[in-house]
């Protein structure tokens, strides 16, 4: 399969990587936090943004594999027929790389890799002032 998702379209790994980072989002947040439905979606929605993702590429670029950097590559550098609102194009274009390194984990069932990267995208949020 590995040989294969070299030939999947980075914005198809970034459809499924987008879908994956969001829950594993949710779940992190269910499980460090305890309250309301709608706290938890606020606190979701503050974290899954191209802007708040395109921070998180700041900490994990340094740490990405050569294999993890040339997949955000393509999914940054790849040209999507819609843009973010309310963000910009230079963090719409991160996050989509992002996205398209989470959904090419997962698709290659890295599941402990996605964990830690995710962690370190996490780390300061139960000190953030949006605690669940």
């Amino acid at each position: 399969m590995e040989e294969s998702l070299k030939d999947v379209n980075a914005l198809t790994l970034a459809y499924v990587g987008d879908a994956v980072f969001e829950l594993m989002v949710r779940t992190y947040m269910l499980e460090h936090g305890s309250g309301r439905v709608e706290k938890l979606h606020k606190k979701v929605t503050d974290t899954v943004n191209a802007g708040r993702q395109s921070q998180f590429v700041a900490r994990l670029e340094p740490i990405f594999t050569e294999e993890e950097l040339a997949v955000f590559h393509r999914g940054r550098n790849a040209k999507a027929m819609t843009a973010a609102r309310h963000q910009s194009i230079l963090d719409y274009r991160r996050a989509t790389g992002l996205e398209a390194v989470f959904g090419y984990l997962y698709l290659k069932g890295e599941y402990e890799r996605m964990k830690e990267l995710l962690l370190l995208c996490l780390s300061d949020e139960e000190t953030t002032e949006h605690s669940v």
